[in-house]
């Protein structure tokens, strides 16, 4: 009886882990959604349809400066828009675990979108969502029920479809934890922050397969905003960028957005047709400067492919929340080995959500930079109590530079087909508006021009054994944010 027992015990784990392994691997290769991973076509530009904008936040003496750009240009985008508003934002919620008073983007966004609505009523409007800002259904967002009422359709994004970034836990959710839904009366603090409501116990384990839709994107008829900010209250003072861009590229844009909706079983039916899009093309388009959309794993691409057209006496700049894909750090390295000059700024990643942070993976990864051949220099982005939330990079020639903005942070969950996120692309004629503009964003950051933006390496150049060990396991295991 023992025997038999036993076997029977020894086949159903077998079977189990067959499942299991099923699982993994389907989870990790399957075909991604359609237009999801989307690589654009390259659209001559003129000056007046592309324009970096930022938001930095410094300290000035005793006094902390706030200086913001993003959102009054999103809000301007809002109160322009007549015939459709297309809005997809990673976080979009006023939960916090800090005491401080932050700017309510989200009721502020919501509002100006309520107040145009009223204005045109037949306005298209379509607001697609994470549902971490349901901390995955276990409540409401007060926010997003209000534009629901007034006849927004509101999309959270069906993760589901997406591949795994996290594998070995997340077999185990889709094999038996997701059946039991997530919805019920929540019991457990919301890792958003102490104030926000309660959590399931199953929404919390669906926030363990660490995946979003980490888009930031605003699109009307008349143009397009792409942003590395959220408009989440307790984010509200985190220095971050933008390009906003119009012309041809908008139909391209919105494509990679019809995307989104269709996986989610939204309502295609509300998205532009090709006669509601304004371009407002310019005659004298050329070929100084060119654009294109890229998302997800194509934004990797677009990357290493900036930084392989770099030679000698070329300059690589960088500002970036999260630095830690593999590829990019070796064409980083593949770049300075060939004589090309590397300037990045980091946050330093001691805070998120108004909880202290142990520096990874920042740390380690600019340890491991400096330590390589060539002229790569590190610098920390001066913070207080907010992120330096950017994600850009600048390959500047003499002649010719790439640039590469917008959602996606510099890590294998951000660029290897896991998130949903968006980046412009473009190339541009150093003589250029544009390259200026971001030039001398990098220059003032660098030279702390007016105030201390950035303090040298060493100031947070402490690596433990023991942050190495849980840098390491974090890489190997994948549980993690990055």
């Amino acid at each position: 009886m023992t025997q038999k027992w036993y076997k029977r015990k020894r086949y159903w784990f077998l079977l189990f882990l067959l499942l299991y392994i099923v699982v993994i691997y389907h989870h990790q290769q399957k075909s991604l959604p359609e237009n999801i991973s989307y690589n654009g076509k390259f659209h001559d530009m003129s000056d007046d349809e592309i324009e970096f904008l930022f938001d930095l936040t410094y300290q000035d003496g005793n006094e902390e400066v706030y200086e913001q750009e993003i959102f009054d240009e999103i809000f301007n985008i809002i109160e322009e828009a007549e015939t459709f508003l297309i809005l997809d934002f990673f976080l979009v919620n006023d939960s916090s675990s800090n005491e401080k008073d932050f700017p309510p983007l989200s009721k502020q966004l919501s509002n100006k979108i309520l107040q145009q609505l009223e204005t045109y009523p037949d306005l298209q409007i379509i607001f697609i969502t994470d549902p971490i800002n349901t901390t995955y259904h276990s409540h409401s967002n007060a926010f997003l029920e209000a534009l629901k009422d007034a006849g927004v359709e509101v999309i959270f994004t069906d993760l589901k479809q997406l591949r795994d970034p996290n594998p070995l836990y997340s077999a185990i959710w889709r094999i038996g934890i997701q059946w039991f839904g997530q919805k019920g009366t929540g019991w457990i603090t919301n890792p958003l922050g102490n104030d926000s409501p309660k959590v399931t116990a199953r929404s919390y384990l669906n926030l363990l397969n660490v995946k979003a839709n980490h888009r930031k994107v605003v699109i009307s008829e008349k143009e397009a905003l792409i942003t590395s900010a959220n408009p989440h209250d307790a984010s509200g003072y985190h220095s971050n960028i933008a390009f906003k861009v119009s012309g041809d590229i908008l139909k391209e844009i919105i494509e990679t957005e019809r995307a989104v909706v269709q996986f989610s079983d939204g309502d295609l039916s509300l998205f532009p047709n090709e006669e509601q899009v304004q371009p407002n093309n310019t005659s004298n388009n050329s070929s100084d400067i060119q654009t294109k959309v890229v998302t997800e794993q194509q934004i990797q691409h677009a990357a290493v492919e900036a930084m392989d057209q770099a030679t000698k006496g070329d300059t690589i700049w960088i500002g970036m929340f999260y630095l830690a894909d593999r590829d990019i750090i070796d064409a980083i390295t593949d770049a300075a080995a060939k004589g090309v000059k590397i300037r990045i700024i980091l946050d330093p990643n001691q805070e998120a959500f108004g909880s202290e942070k142990s520096g990874l993976p920042n740390i380690p990864v600019a340890r491991e930079l400096l330590e390589k051949e060539g002229d790569i220099q590190v610098k920390w982005y001066n913070v207080n109590k907010e992120q330096y939330h950017t994600k850009l990079l600048f390959v500047k020639s003499d002649d010719k530079s790439y640039l590469l903005g917008g959602s996606a942070n510099f890590t294998s969950r951000n660029l290897d087909d896991y998130n949903l996120e968006t980046n412009i692309y473009v190339k541009a004629n150093n003589d250029t508006s544009i390259v200026r503009d971001v030039q001398q964003y990098f220059n003032r950051l660098w030279d702390n021009q007016d105030a201390i933006y950035t303090v040298d390496y060493e100031t947070y150049s402490s690596l433990t054994t023991f942050k190495k060990l849980v840098y390491r396991l974090q890489k190997i295991t994948k549980f993690t944010t990055y």
